[in-house]
């Protein structure tokens, strides 16, 4: 032992701990071997009192070095001070004197407070069997300290305190060991010491000791009962209930960190055993006294009031009540990530209490706002929370009314909420709306989305309030409450594409056509628009069955489409197409502005023959074939009906012929396959349909005009779609393109032009060009006889030039010789010839008209007994040219000529009224 106790003290003042393992088992022999030396001492025939205090002495030397043992971090010493304590026990026990006296009890009491204090850390470190061995032999000194007599009551404090030690050594070791029975039997007999000598304990030591060994295994229980029945909550309840006695009975002078440590564990032992009763009757004493402290706000005593509040919703308590230990705990926790979610995460368990969870609710963001210094880093998840509770409330109401006021909150306390925050609020209103929205909930709807406009998100942009408004109004407008729908709106900025859009659909629902054509047109010129407003509008006036709407809608559509390919011109082509459709749907209502209308269909078919000259330059006319079918024909279509109901409308009518003939000869060509010959007669038919259109249309204008003026552009243009059209005309029939009587009526349709062209260029008194169209005319053969009166007509009521005579000459010619003209025009005619040739006054010219005086005397021979006899007037004319003429002749001395033309008279005379009379004169 003494070489031992050598290199041990060696090793003790030694920083190094990698010498502790080897220390301690050397300190574990020195242990063995002096308790084999009092195994031995007992058998001893004489005392070695020498070697006793020797040993004695090196015990208490080891014994106080275990309370200077350092603790570093990779060991904290413990178990070197079990080792130390244990050899310095034993050689303690080695060297006792077993005398008897005064001197023998206290060594008695010291021994065993040493094999007490031993034992427990022994059990501490889990060495059970050393403990067991050593308290053990502690055992054999309680029994020697009991049976010591001491009447005096010199030692019965110490004796009292020391088994004391000894029991509640033998009761932690035993509990460490899981003996629950021993440890329960320890603890009655040391409460029955504790009843029988409690007066002589020291409070400050042996009583604070009790209390706080019974409050560690009650605590202990509390920890090891998780799953378990709750009978082993009630086990801590005796154990915590002992600790509490003892603390109780000494309140004034118990340490404050014991006091709460046993406080605050028996109402958790009486909520873990269900008494519920118990535990509130406890904090509901404890809890006032721990509001008043200075550490009101500590960690453990807010353990205290969530236990509180835990109590209450296991007993099911009223909402005063639990709404106030919810305000105990906010009013003394400090508002952190940890702390707030804590009680947002409660809150979760009581959604059936509502009223309670809004007052909560409410409470806690007053106090968070109350504290300037947070700013908002909190306000939004209360606020979330608070709407995402709202939302469940039975009363939409109420729940609105709560909402409101917590945004107000807000913005009275000047919070500003972080963007991220405001589109979380603003996400779940929106949420929440639509929700109402879709179960046709309109008024409910509308309120969550008007939420969403309050001040307090506003600071964060006005198109999230905006948004809001017209979701607002849309709830409205389902509810038919067009006026608060339109009010709502106007609350947004004109300038948004989404609020015309909203405006479009109220008026659309009211029935109101030019608001809504108006609305939409401000939607278009929106920066912010987008087409899909103008597909969901047009389904919309489409459902509506409002065409005007429809057809605005559509035209705004077909503006907005960029033409870049194929894809977009077959888009295009079907939008015109609806359009086209639309609109002649409208012409058949009586009531409809016709003008209008009539201009539009003009317009959009212009429209589609300038897609259909895109389509071909770009070659994918092939991809609108069909549209051009549909459009040709509609066209065409149209300008014929046109015709009987469209009354001054030529000009309209003559133009839809000629964008009809423009798309059919856009068909024939892109046509992969020989088209039949009825389009071609269409062709043509369009074609003069075209120019026919034209001609009468500047015959109304010349006619109303009453100067007399014509516009002369406008004429050579007419003029030159003449030529254009006898051209394509001529060129389909000598293509062969038509037979039989459609290829007769394309020829008249040739002639008939003539005719036309013959007027047009009367107005523009190109009398050259005239001569020449006339020529043509004359030698087309039979067919043109139909047309020589009309050319005629139209020269004789021209004022003629001198040299156009030869014109309407060769014009007379040709009736004269195929017969095809009346005896009036013809009288007429002949006199307009006369006329043109006298205002020569040339001998040459005179004869000629002399040629003609005798034909014409003919011709009032034949048709005297005819059913069209000669015309009166033209007679006497007749008579007095001829004798007027042969008048001048005979002052000029042409004799010759004079007697021809008195001749001619003479022979008038017989065909007029007093004839013999007027002969004898001549």
């Amino acid at each position: 032992v003494t070489d031992l106790l050598t290199t041990a003290k060696t090793q003790l003042d030694s920083d190094d701990i990698s010498l502790r393992p080897s220390l301690i088992q050397i300190l574990n022999k020195i242990s063995a071997l002096a308790e084999s030396f009092t195994d031995r001492r007992a058998k001893a025939e004489k005392d070695r009192i020498d070697l006793y205090d020797i040993l004695d002495q090196e015990g208490v030397n080891l014994w106080n070095i275990s309370g200077l043992v350092r603790k570093f971090s990779d060991d904290d010493g413990r178990e070197l001070v079990g080792a130390i304590r244990l050899a310095a026990f034993r050689l303690v026990e080695a060297g006792l004197e077993v005398k008897p006296g005064l001197e023998r009890c206290s060594a008695l009491i010291h021994v065993l407070g040493q094999a007490s204090k031993t034992g427990a850390t022994l059990s501490e470190l889990e060495r059970n069997d050393a403990a067991a061995s050593i308290l053990t032999s502690a055992a054999k000194y309680e029994e020697m300290i009991r049976a010591e007599d001491d009447s005096d009551g010199t030692h019965r404090h110490s004796k009292t305190c020391a088994r004391v030690v000894y029991f509640s050594s033998r009761m932690e070791a035993a509990w460490n060991e899981r003996n629950f029975t021993v440890a329960e039997f320890m603890s009655q007999k040391i409460m029955a010491i504790y009843d029988e000598h409690r007066l002589v304990l020291p409070v400050n030591d042996v009583r604070w000791f009790l209390a706080a060994k019974f409050h560690g295994i009650g605590q202990s229980i509390l920890k090891d009962q998780a799953g378990q029945p709750h009978s082993k909550a009630s086990d801590a309840v005796a154990w915590l209930q002992r600790a509490f006695g003892i603390v109780d009975q000494e309140e004034a002078s118990v340490p404050a960190v014991l006091e709460l440590k046993v406080c605050a564990t028996c109402p958790r032992a009486y909520f873990l055993s269900e008494s519920y009763d118990s535990a509130e009757a406890t904090l509901d004493e404890l809890i006032p006294s721990l509001d008043a402290s200075k550490d009101h706000a500590s960690s453990e005593y807010q353990e205290l009031r969530w236990l509180r509040l835990a109590i209450l919703k296991k007993r099911k308590a009223g909402d005063a009540v639990t709404l106030d230990a919810f305000k105990s705990i906010i009013n003394h926790m400090p508002f952190t990530e940890a702390t707030v979610t804590d009680i947002l995460q409660d809150l979760r368990t009581l959604g059936h209490q509502h009223v309670l969870v809004t007052s909560v609710n409410q409470y806690l963001l007053q106090r968070i706002l109350d504290c300037n210094s947070l700013g908002s880093d909190y306000v939004d998840r209360v606020l979330l929370c608070l709407i995402i509770h709202c939302s469940k409330d039975e009363v939409h109401s109420r729940a609105m009314e709560v909402v409101n006021a917590a945004f107000t909150s807000a913005c009275d306390a000047d919070t500003e909420l972080q963007n991220v925050s405001a589109m979380a609020c603003l996400s779940l209103l929106w949420q929440y709306g639509d929700r109402h929205y879709r179960a046709k909930r309109w008024s409910e709807a509308a309120d969550w989305f008007e939420a969403g406009t309050h001040r307090l998100f506003r600071v964060n942009g006005s198109h999230n309030a905006s948004k809001c408004y017209r979701k607002a109004g849309l709830c409205y407008i389902e509810q038919r409450e067009y006026s608060r729908a339109a009010a709502v709106i106007r609350c947004c900025p004109l300038n948004e594409a989404t609020t015309h859009y909203v405006l479009f659909i109220t008026a659309i629902y009211q029935g109101l056509d030019d608001e809504a054509i108006i609305s939409m047109h401000e939607m278009v010129k929106a920066v912010d628009f987008n087409r899909k407003m103008l597909l969901l509008a047009t389904k919309l006036s489409h459902e509506s069955e409002m065409k005007n709407v429809l057809l605005a809608v559509l035209e705004a559509l077909l503006k907005t489409l960029k033409v870049s390919n194929g894809e977009t011109i077959v888009e295009a082509m079907a939008l015109l197409r609806c359009i086209i459709r639309l609109v002649l749907q409208l012409l058949a209502d009586p009531t409809a502005n016709k003008s209008t209308l009539i201009d539009s269909v003009v317009a959009h078919f212009h429209t589609a023959k300038v897609l259909v000259d895109a389509a071909m330059v770009q070659k994918s006319i092939s991809l609108i074939i069909k549209d051009i079918s549909w459009l040709w024909r509609t066209a065409y279509n149209c300008a014929v009906q046109g015709c009987s109901e469209w009354d001054g409308y030529q000009k309209d009518i003559s133009v839809l012929f000629g964008v009809s003939k423009d798309l059919l000869e856009a068909y024939c060509q892109a046509s992969p396959v020989e088209v039949d010959s009825d389009l071609h007669i269409h062709l043509i038919n369009a074609f003069f349909s075209s120019v026919s259109g034209r001609v009468f249309t500047a015959r109304e204008m010349m006619s109303a005009n009453s100067n007399g003026t014509v516009n002369t552009e406008e004429i050579r243009e007419i003029s030159a779609e003449i030529k254009t059209c006898r051209a394509r005309i001529s060129q389909i029939i000598e293509a062969n393109k038509i037979s039989g009587d459609e290829e007769l009526r394309s020829q008249y349709f040739l002639h008939t032009l003539r005719v036309f062209e013959a007027e047009i260029i009367a107005q523009l008194k190109d009398w050259d060009q005239l001569a020449g169209v006339v020529s043509d005319a004359v030698t087309s053969g039979p067919l043109a006889v139909s047309t020589y009166e009309a050319i005629a007509d139209i020269l004789a009521k021209k004022d003629c030039p001198v040299n156009a005579f030869r014109t309407l000459q060769a014009v007379l010619r040709a009736t004269l010789d195929h017969d095809s003209l009346s005896v009036d025009k013809f009288s007429r005619w002949l006199r307009a010839i006369c006329t043109i040739i006298l205002a020569r006054n040339t001998s040459v010219d005179r004869l000629k008209v002399i040629g003609y005086v005798e034909q014409a005397v003919n011709v009032i021979e034949q048709s005297i007994e005819s059913d069209e006899p000669y015309p009166m007037d033209e007679r006497f004319w007749l008579l007095a040219t001829s004798y007027n003429t042969g008048f001048e002749c005979l002052e000029a001395s042409s004799l010759e000529e004079a007697r021809r033309w008195f001749e001619a008279s003479t022979v008038i005379c017989r065909f007029v009224p007093g004839g013999p009379e007027r002969a004898e004169k001549v």
